[in-house]
């Protein structure tokens, strides 16, 4: 029987995946009731939720295959942050495009600022798996769970006498 494992990882995704919903939502919303009203405001929502989809995607990687994919996680998270503060800074020295609050505008202050701190929390969970050298943290049939082996149906297991 497989391990199910829940934890920062898994809390993680499923907040990346609650606002890649909440971003792509709000933004079809307001572009398709009132975009001119202000349309890159509105434009960088909907830009949110992709970059929040593929961070999503990038994080179950980082879960899946830590050694291949979490330096490419990082780095999209730093992305995500600069992409926040950008957004964050804007909002506030133009606010006549930004007449109504998006995702990021006000550093994420509409969503009580998850917006900012989620890819730093996800960054510095992710560096830290690194240097503990964690392995899979997802279900993956391929992957041995922690250095604990397991024996399958058929396989034999032998131990050398220096072993024990």
């Amino acid at each position: 029987m497989t391990e199910r494992r829940v934890g920062p990882g898994r809390v993680l995704l499923g907040f990346y995946a609650l606002f890649v919903v909440a971003a792509g939502s709000r933004s079809a919303v307001q572009l398709l009731t009132h975009a001119s009203r202000a349309p890159i405001a509105y434009t960088l929502s909907a830009v949110a939720a992709a970059i929040y989809l593929v961070g999503l995607i990038l994080l179950y990687q980082a879960e899946k295959h830590p050694t291949r994919s979490r330096g490419l996680a990082t780095g999209w998270c730093v992305f995500e942050v600069a992409g926040v503060v950008a957004v964050g800074i804007t909002s506030l020295a133009w606010p006549a495009a930004f007449p109504d609050a998006t995702v990021w505008s006000h550093f994420g202050s509409g969503y009580f600022f998850v917006p900012v701190l989620l890819p730093i929390i996800a960054a510095g969970w992710l560096v830290a798996g690194t240097r503990r050298g964690e392995g899979a943290l997802v279900d993956d049939p391929f992957h041995h769970d922690r250095g604990r082996s397991r024996l399958t149906p058929g396989s034999t297991a032998s131990f050398s006498s220096r072993s024990c």
